[in-house]
């Protein structure tokens, strides 16, 4: 399978899902025009990989600001992963947040509640 590599744009977050490795990567700024279709990548990605997981997969979250349509989009991602979480393939997140940005810890706390897979946030000190 193929990775997806998606180049960062001043709307768009970098995207990088590597099956191989099974690390996969969110970060920067996500207020793209037009989310769903943005976002139809990634999941047709992701349900793609979940026909044939690697044992252990790490998705690290490293978000600056996202808005309510990215959000929405970001939880159907968080949804297909627990999808693929299971006694045999596991699904590690990890959510970044800066050490002064109370909103994106409280949306990883949310995000958390909501799913069934392990789930750690971690502050990021400059």
């Amino acid at each position: 399978m193929k990775p997806l590599k998606i180049e960062p744009t001043h709307k768009t977050p970098h995207v990088h899902l590597n099956a191989e490795s099974g690390v996969f990567e969110i970060g920067g700024r996500s207020i793209p025009e037009d989310s769903v279709g943005f976002y139809k990548k990634i999941i047709d990605w992701i349900d793609e990989y979940g026909g044939s997981p690697l044992p252990l997969t790490e998705f690290k979250f490293e978000l600056e600001y996202f808005n309510t349509s990215s959000s929405k989009n970001i939880l159907e991602i968080l949804k297909r992963l627990e999808k693929i979480h299971s006694d045999i393939n596991i699904v590690k997140i990890i959510w970044y947040y800066e050490e002064d940005d109370e909103d994106m810890e409280e949306t990883g706390e949310d995000y958390k509640v909501l799913i069934s897979v392990p789930f750690e946030l971690v502050m990021k000190v400059y």
